[in-house]
């Protein structure tokens, strides 16, 4: 199941990647206080990540790098959140996200669920490998599928449902940014 998608690659000389980059980190402020609404929401469905994921794969890994190093930081900063001893480890996961969706985006040029299927198994895994550098284990790595699971399903089918019918168009392609010619054409899995 792939979609007609544009996406983007925009640069640290652009305005854009800024602009966009802000924009997740704003987003990462307001969606995680929903999660944690619930119970353990923060944890069970890692609402940072899916905005990383969308941000990335959408405008390019630069943009998703800045925003992925930023959103936990600030996060941390407003709300105390995430606590500080997972502080590390959340933003290299994040950033891994946000390198490896990015990259995935720039060499398929299509946006389908078996590759973000292959994005989040990929990063959990480079995740986990620098979780254990940085702790010496892999306790969060293993929580991600073990109690994380609807994070992952939500990762997965709402990041590509965010990324086909929210940014399927480009209506307005002075703001989004220039185009890395990755327009797909819609096609059958």
């Amino acid at each position: 199941m792939e979609a007609t998608v544009r996406l983007y690659t925009l640069n640290y000389d652009e305005a854009k990647t800024y602009m966009w980059a802000a924009i997740f980190v704003a987003c990462n402020l307001v969606l995680p206080q929903v999660f944690h609404l619930i119970p353990q929401g923060g944890i069970i469905f890692s609402p940072l990540s899916l905005v990383i994921l969308v941000g990335a794969y959408k405008f390019g890994w630069k943009t998703g790098l800045l925003a992925a190093l930023a959103s936990p930081l600030v996060n941390h900063l407003l709300t105390g959140m995430p606590a500080t001893e997972v502080l590390p480890v959340m933003t290299m996961k994040l950033a891994v996200l946000a390198l490896v969706a990015g990259l995935a985006a720039q060499h398929f040029k299509t946006i389908s669920l078996p590759i973000l299927i292959g994005v989040i198994l990929v990063t959990k895994a480079i995740g986990a490998l620098g979780e254990l550098i940085l702790t010496g284990g892999i306790a969060a790595t293993i929580a991600d599928f073990t109690v994380g699971w609807p994070g992952l399903l939500l990762q997965i089918i709402g990041g590509y449902l965010i990324i086909k019918y929210l940014f399927h168009t480009n209506p307005h392609p002075h703001i989004l940014g220039h185009s890395s010619g990755c327009s797909v054409q819609r096609g059958r899995a």
